[in-house]
């Protein structure tokens, strides 16, 4: 056998490896486009069997410990979420995490969002003490990886601050709120359906507070918000 020829054969192998695996990364996302569109239509079984086989697909495509694996396993974690299937959610948002921190290392965006993903299956379980490191940490990751204006640092403070709204903490959730508030206003702009997120959450709060004043005018502006987006 020649060098040349040789060398023909490397190449073709080469290519027929290539086109195999963006072939299965193909069938990966059009998985996940039909998990997608299933969870839209609010068909969650058929969605969970969808995502079921895209992780699969996943784990034998690209490794157990690609990104893209964590993706699948924290999309079918909130599928099962939704379901109240919290013990298999939590098991497979850890392992989103574990995999972003691994891959990723400790403090990226993406491992914020890992985060703040198990932190939230933790804050529908009532399970607060659990739930709370895991906002700070996103936070944390989101204020110092992050430009000041991100929308992702928006969602932080106010999961933090819902949070600390459901433990009582009123003070601290309302410095929270008013930074999500500014954010999402300066990055989103002023009629946002986000932003009308935070300012029912704070209408909420000053509720708690007897500021009724104050709450019936942010109401009254996140119904306006939610009126024109409607639109």
């Amino acid at each position: 056998m020649t060098k040349y020829l040789q060398i023909l054969i490397i190449f073709a192998l080469t290519l027929i490896v290539l086109l195999t695996s963006y072939a299965e990364e193909a069938v990966w996302a059009d998985l996940n486009l039909q998990m997608a569109e299933l969870y839209q239509q609010g068909k969650y079984d058929e969605a969970v069997s969808v995502g079921e086989r895209a992780l699969e697909v996943a784990e034998e495509t690209f490794g157990p410990d690609d990104p893209k694996v964590a993706t699948s396993q924290n999309n079918l974690a909130t599928l099962y979420r939704i379901q109240g299937r919290y013990s298999e959610a939590e098991s497979l948002y850890k392992k989103a995490l574990s995999i972003k921190e691994r891959t990723l290392g400790p403090n990226h965006p993406k491992v914020a969002t890992a985060a703040n993903n198990l932190a939230g299956l933790y804050r529908v379980q009532g399970k607060y003490s659990k739930a709370e490191p895991l906002y700070q940490r996103a936070l944390k990751i989101r204020e110092e990886s992050l430009p000041p204006d991100h929308p992702d640092l928006g969602q932080s403070l106010n999961n933090l601050a819902l949070l600390y709204k459901i433990q009582g903490k009123y003070s601290e959730a309302e410095v929270l709120y008013k930074r999500a508030l500014m954010i999402w206003e300066n990055s989103l702009g002023p009629n946002d359906p986000n932003v009308a997120t935070v300012l029912e959450n704070m209408a909420e709060l000053y509720k708690k507070l007897n500021e009724n004043d104050k709450a019936a005018e942010l109401e009254s502006r996140a119904r306006k918000i939610r009126r024109a987006s409607q639109q």
